[in-house]
């Protein structure tokens, strides 16, 4: 698990990393999508707010509730039970759906752990699993993030933008996203 302490993109805001995002979209023909659990939305309401994104972002997912997670992006019941919802299986199958639904060539999911309940021993308040990739290719990361709910919301969505703009700039010239070095299992 890593620690997220305000790393320079934090201070950028998700309103600069949006535009950020969608200048890196438009250069290189990327659509994005995202498939949300914690974030409720959060990550492509600051997509959404820039003017224009409709090219490169055309569908996002809430998934608050595991049903939802298995009806709309086909997260395994099996992955649910063995693994939970907040874990990194079910954000590689969160994203893998996304994209294969959306046909988008690159999506963020995040679930996670918000607060100021629903933590465990092994899953604290503030834990919070990311996968980025597509359909075959995923890179995950888990990071514990501090604050109020509010405050883990809004990390994680600068997280979660953060991640969408390393994942572009990473493509290799095939057209992978080099850093999804790990393929779905």
């Amino acid at each position: 698990m890593t620690e997220f302490n305000a790393p320079h993109d934090v201070e950028l805001g998700a309103e600069e990393l949006s535009r950020r995002l969608g200048a890196a979209c438009l250069a290189r023909g990327v659509r994005v999508t995202t498939a949300e659990s914690c974030t409720g939305g959060g990550v492509a309401s600051a997509i959404t707010a820039i003017a224009g994104s409709s090219v490169y972002f055309e569908t996002g997912y809430v998934t608050y509730a595991n049903i939802a997670k298995q009806r709309l992006l086909g997260v395994s019941s099996d992955t649910l039970d063995i693994h939970g919802a907040v874990s990194e299986e079910t954000v590689r199958e969160m994203v893998a759906g996304a994209c294969r639904d959306s046909g988008a060539e690159l999506g963020v999911a995040i679930s996670g752990v918000a607060g100021p309940g629903g933590g465990s021993p092994d899953k604290p308040v503030g834990t919070v699993w990311f996968a980025w990739g597509n359909e075959h290719r995923q890179r995950v990361r888990c990071h514990h993030l501090s604050g109020d709910r509010q405050g883990v919301r809004d990390l994680a969505v600068t997280v979660a933008l953060t991640g969408l703009i390393e994942s572009l700039l990473e493509r290799d010239p095939d057209g992978q996203f080099a850093s999804a070095e790990n393929p779905a299992p």
